[in-house]
């Protein structure tokens, strides 16, 4: 079989099955899209990128990855309204599995199609030396001022965010504020380990390259995950948490594997068996997407029922 055959096959496998579930969806009113989505144009931009994706092993995904986790990540990212070529979202392996991860323009995306009334989702990472004030009124922050200088911004020390969600009116429906301690302790959980042994930003990795823009997409996700959450709609729900239940699942495999590799061993008897003993630590994981990287800079640059069972 030709590659070309081998691409055929594997599309006629994922893309068409998924087209044809959706399109199986609508016909039942299951499933309903913005106005301005269509779910044909993102799958094909889909599958074009999906060929040139790899994993951490720099092996192409849609020979490593099963195919019932292809099928699941190209529905939840129609089923979430989604388009890579928009960089709303991308497509990561985590072992055998692919997975379709939100860029913060997906999030704000998501959460304004679950919420018609979002007018607009503004973030703004708080400096070292700036003037921030807030206050929390029944229950609501109110941010009282926020003055920057050239020298605070230049500073490059983050004291926190705060991420405002605006009606169509421009009223401040809520906001939410996070401490950089906050911040760190989110970003310790990231698979990517930005940060080292001693706790310092690994030295080319996106946190440390692009460190507003990651501090703004941490804050936008906290504001915005309610939201989403909120949806009644379960194929929703279940597109938006799957990619967090596979990173969950694959950390404590990692998990599991390095005590296994730090449980002591006897050397001798292994090698009386004939058996390879291995002593070397686990691999780490990649650091984050090249795609996430580039949708970064960019953005930098301009400042339920599911198909679980297919």
């Amino acid at each position: 079989m030709t590659k070309g055959q081998e691409l055929m096959a594997v599309k006629e496998g994922t893309v068409d099955r998924v087209s044809e579930k959706i399109k199986s969806l609508e016909q039942r009113g299951e499933i309903q899209f913005p106005p301005n989505y269509s779910p044909q144009n993102a799958l094909r931009s889909a599958w074009l990128i999906l060929q040139e994706t790899k994993d951490k092993d720099k092996k192409p995904v849609l020979k490593t990855c099963s195919q019932v986790s292809i099928m699941n990540s190209l529905f939840d990212m129609v089923v979430q309204g989604l388009n890579p070529a928009k960089k709303q979202c991308y497509f990561l392996a985590y072992g055998s599995q692919l997975t379709c991860q939100r860029s913060y323009f997906g999030t704000m995306a998501v959460a304004k199609m679950v919420d018609p009334t979002i007018g607009d989702i503004h973030a703004e990472v708080v400096w070292e030396g700036d003037e921030f004030e807030f206050e929390i009124v029944k229950g609501q922050k109110q941010i009282i001022q926020h003055k920057q200088t050239l020298k605070s911004i230049d500073s490059k020390k983050p004291a926190g965010a705060y991420c405002q969600i605006l009606d169509h009116d421009g009223n401040v429906r809520c906001t939410e504020v996070m401490t950089w301690e906050q911040i760190k302790s989110a970003w310790k959980k990231s698979p990517q380990k930005p940060f080292t042994d001693k706790g310092n930003l690994r030295e080319g990795t996106v946190h440390n390259e692009f460190m507003q823009e990651m501090i703004k997409r941490t804050v936008i996700g906290r504001a915005c995950k309610p939201i989403i959450n909120s949806s009644n709609d379960g194929n929703l729900r279940l597109a938006a948490n799957r990619t967090e239940f596979v990173q969950t699942e694959h950390k404590t495999e990692e998990k599991e594997l390095e005590e296994a590799n730090q449980t002591p061993i006897d050397v001798l008897a292994e090698a009386d068996e004939g058996e390879v003993v291995d002593t070397g630590e686990p691999e780490a994981e990649e650091p984050i997407s090249e795609e996430e990287a580039k949708e970064i800079e960019e953005k930098e640059n301009q400042e339920a029922s599911g198909p679980e069972n297919w």
